[in-house]
């Protein structure tokens, strides 16, 4: 993982971090533990109790400012008075909430019948934004597993919740779908694990080229699905995916 830069000056105490923004103070927490912040990582680990609240008010303001520079009267516009609060809101609570907020609670139980045929789970529906437009991206995502006798086994919903916390970040879908199988491959532990997605990109539809047909879809196979064929090729043929 690539390395933060080292941090621009050193406080000599509590009340100097106190003092600075919310979101300095997160900040600098990440710079000095030599910690990556990109628009996909989770940083949730470096956010204290409360801030939270704060780092929402301080974005608010920030866009209070960007709808200003847009040349809208906030002031006399009634539908744009709280649009800066709103949009705050929606992307620390919302939208971005895989960014601040640590992994989901997950009970993980032992394979006592050492299950060790297909599994599929799916379609699970994906949200997320592309971080070079902030543009909504929308789809599917299709999980298989080929679990072995020390795998993990976790409940079906927690698949939905642990692919929320991961595409509810700003990225691009060929990183988000790497991050995904890295999370159920230390969760679960299986001989295989197989994921796909298929999305719907607005900064294609809703701007550039503006094609709304286009759909972009990507995978990831790992282990049994790498090396067998034959069992790669079951798992693509009972996914109900559109066809064109």
């Amino acid at each position: 993982m690539p390395k933060a830069a080292a941090p621009p000056t050193l406080l000599r105490s509590e009340d100097e971090l106190a003092a600075l923004p919310v979101s300095e103070r997160i900040r600098w927490r990440l710079v000095s533990a030599n910690r990556r912040y990109h628009a996909n990582d989770n940083i949730a680990d470096f956010v204290h109790e409360g801030e939270l609240a704060e780092l929402k008010a301080e974005v608010q303001a920030k866009l209070q400012e960007v709808l200003r520079a847009l040349v809208i009267d906030t002031d006399s516009d009634h539908n744009t008075q709280e649009t800066a609060k709103r949009v705050a809101k929606m992307y620390v609570e919302e939208v971005f909430r895989g960014r601040y907020h640590p992994m989901p609670s997950v009970t993980e139980f032992p394979n006592a019948e050492r299950l060790n045929e297909l599994m599929i789970v799916g379609p699970i529906t994906v949200r997320s934004a592309c971080s070079h437009h902030l543009c909504p991206i929308f789809g599917k995502v299709w999980i298989g597993l080929l679990p072995n006798e020390h795998s993990n086994l976790i409940g079906l919903s927690k698949y939905a919740r642990i692919t929320d916390w991961v595409m509810s970040r700003p990225q691009i879908q060929e990183e988000a779908v790497t991050m995904l199988a890295n999370e159920l491959q230390e969760r679960v532990r299986p001989d295989g694990l197989a994921i796909v997605m298929e999305a719907d990109h607005f900064c294609m539809h809703w701007r550039g080229v503006k094609d709304t047909e286009t759909a972009m879809v990507n995978s990831v196979m790992r282990g049994a699905f790498l090396k067998d064929a034959n069992l790669r090729r079951e798992f693509l043929s009972l996914l109900p995916r559109k066809q064109g």
